[in-house]
This record gives C-alpha cells, sequence and structure tokens, in this order.
C-alpha cells in the first residue's frame, strides 16, 4: 500500500503557506520563535486551515498547531516514560520533536519505575538511530536519572526483579551489554519542562 502524502501548514515562519513535505516546512519554521504549524493527510484540509487561521484550530476538536521555542530543535528525537505506581505498570516511547510522529513504543511492563523506562528509552533510540545512520541526532529527555545512568553505562537501580519483572531486566541487560559494545555520537540534552512544558514523547497521564 502507497504512503499517504503529508501537507504541512506553516501560519508562523518565515516563508508562511503549506508544504507537501517535512524537510520543506521544517526550513521554513527551524529557528523562527515562535513557529505554528500543523500537518494534514488532505490537501483541501490543510488549504482550509491555512485560510482560516491557526485560532479556528485551537476552538476545533483537533489537536492546536504546534508552537516550540526557538532554542528547541524540532529535528531531534524526544524519549519519555511512564509508569502507573512505584513499581507498576511502565511504558517507553520515542516521538520526533517537531513533527510530533511516534517511532517507537514499548511496553507496558509489570512492576517496572519511571527511570527504568527513561533509562530503557534512551538506549533504545540511540541503537535505533545508529542502526538509521542517523549518527548525529538529538535526543532529548525529562530525566537527569536517565542520562546519568547512559553515561554511566549502568541501570543504578534499587528494584527487586521476580519472575513478574524478568522481562524488564532482560531489557536492562540487553541495554547495558549496547552501551559497552557501541559507541555513539547523538547528544542526549535535558528537556526544559519548566520553560518548554512537557516534552513531546510525554504520555499526557500526569
Amino acid at each position: 500500500m502507497a504512503k499517504k502524502n503529508k501537507f504541512y501548514v506553516v501560519w508562523k515562519g518565515y516563508n508562511p503557506g503549506i508544504y507537501n513535505s517535512w524537510t520543506d516546512c521544517q526550513i521554513q519554521i527551524k529557528g523562527f520563535t515562535g513557529a505554528l504549524y500543523k500537518s494534514y493527510t488532505n490537501k483541501k484540509e490543510a488549504e482550509q486551515a491555512y485560510i482560516s487561521g491557526p485560532s479556528v484550530m485551537r476552538s476545533s476538536k483537533s489537536k492546536a498547531p504546534t508552537s516550540f521555542s526557538s532554542e528547541i530543535i524540532t529535528t531531534a528525537l524526544s524519549v519519555d516514560a511512564a509508569c502507573s505506581g512505584n513499581p507498576g505498570l511502565m511504558e517507553y516511547r520515542g516521538v520526533f520533536v517537531g513533527s510530533e510522529k511516534e517511532i517507537f513504543r514499548q511496553g507496558p511492563f509489570k512492576k517496572g519505575t519511571n527511570n527504568i523506562g527513561e533509562f530503557l528509552a534512551i538506549v533504545h533510540a540511540l541503537a535505533l538511530l545508529k542502526k538509521k545512520g542517523l549518527k548525529h541526532l538529538q535526543i532529548y529527555t525529562d530525566s537527569k536519572t536517565a542520562i546519568s545512568w547512559v553515561n554511566k553505562k549502568q541501570c543504578r537501580t534499587n528494584l527487586a526483579f521476580d519472575s513478574e519483572n524478568q522481562d524488564i531486566l532482560d531489557l536492562i541487560k540487553r541495554a547495558e551489554k549496547w552501551l559497552k559494545e557501541n559507541t555513539f555520537t547523538n547528544p542526549i540534552v535535558k528537556w526544559k519542562t519548566k520553560e518548554w512544558g512537557e516534552i513531546p514523547a510525554d504520555f499526557g497521564r500526569k
């Protein structure tokens, strides 16, 4: 089945308009303070949205256009984890910042923690980007603990493991092994939640 083209409406950017590729859209918004844009799967819908303006989209049931600080690199990959309880059901995912497209998602896993999920998400992102040859793409995370664990190449959790969360322990061992056997050049940057709002990969359950 052929992949459907997306159309990108740029209301605020260097050259506002409608673009039929994410690359062209990025040229108009990267580094532009208060850039405002949104993707559509239908050209007619994109044209109507562009004419109506972003205020109309904010009042509709559809998701509002995204506005990012000029400090944020929209071509980066963001990762986040969610955990209901400590320990509890844990899952993690990776989402491109600009397009807000989900690239990977794992879980839920029983008896996990948020820090473990954040750690696994970063390593998952690193391995995926290296496999795809995207060795310099930036990774955002809102977890200082996870960044520290990745730098030390070890998940320093005190979580007790048993038959219910053995799968998490297996993932941790695989992640630690990957970190010890591989090098990477992707910058891992702390997401400034207080200044920028929730990270794009956030599960929205707070």
